[in-house]
């Protein structure tokens, strides 16, 4: 994390504890992020330039590709990036538009970015001008189909801070959400308008990360997980969609 950053002190919860060993032993916090990462790096190559769209501050360990790209630049309009260890280059900025030329990454990844955003149509146009023709763009989001962003439509921001320091995240690292671009569809349209074509999405649901709060709470969310996991027509409702679009071959388009 950040050293500017100054995480809630998690509270000891023995139960909580016993549960993760018993039900997830292999599972960590983090699970959601190493689905991207292991995406990302089936793809990125030693000689490729790299872009991080809403790079932040550095906090996910999971998106720290710095020496396994040529260059691993990040944008974000948070200051902090400026301190992100895990960027050779960062600039101050954002999504609609990315302070980069033409065709100059190889690969564009944006973690929990998407159900931010308020023009996602604009963002898209700038990664598809920023991509080399063939680069890939990947995208990590909350589905909007699971029980974790249908309650953050209907609640206020300040509701959302209120649980994820119950996690233990700092409410200086959790934004307003969207959600205008979290389902396979909306992101295949979104990409069709501007030359980026779906190639593989995925939804997934392991540890219930936001009902590990308390036991009761726990265990609701382990028969969703294993109920979404096991029934016919449950990776709908999954909580964390992965999706990689490439953009056309000898595609190249002026932002929109």
């Amino acid at each position: 994390m950040n050293a500017n950053t100054t995480a809630p002190r998690r509270r000891k919860r023995p139960l909580v504890e016993w549960l993760d060993r018993t039900l997830y032993p292999a599972v960590n916090s983090r699970w959601d992020d190493e689905r991207l990462r292991a995406a990302v790096l089936a793809r990125l190559q030693p000689h490729h330039r790299m872009l991080d769209l809403g790079a932040g501050a550095g906090i996910v360990p999971q998106m720290n590709f710095r020496g396994l790209a040529a260059q691993v630049c990040g944008v974000d309009p948070d200051p902090r990036v400026a301190q992100n260890p895990h960027l050779d280059e960062a600039r101050v900025g954002v999504g609609e538009q990315i302070p980069y030329p033409d065709a100059h990454f190889d690969v564009v990844v944006a973690d929990n970015v998407l159900e931010h955003l308020d023009h996602p149509e604009r963002v898209f146009a700038e990664v598809a001008r920023v991509l080399k023709p063939g680069g890939s763009f990947f995208a990590k989001t909350p589905n909007a189909w699971h029980y974790v962003p249908t309650i953050a439509r209907c609640t206020p921001h300040s509701f959302h801070r209120f649980v994820c320091r119950l996690r233990g995240r700092a409410g200086v690292d959790t934004f307003p959400t969207r959600y205008r671009a979290n389902t396979p569809s909306a992101i295949a349209s979104l990409g069709a308008r501007h030359g980026l074509s779906l190639v593989a999405s995925s939804t997934h649901e392991d540890r219930p990360e936001y009902l590990r709060i308390t036991a009761p709470t726990y265990v609701v969310g382990w028969v969703y997980e294993r109920a979404v996991n096991t029934l016919p027509g449950g990776a709908k409702w999954r909580s964390v969609l992965v999706a990689e679009l490439r953009k056309d071959a000898g595609e190249q388009r002026a932002a929109a």
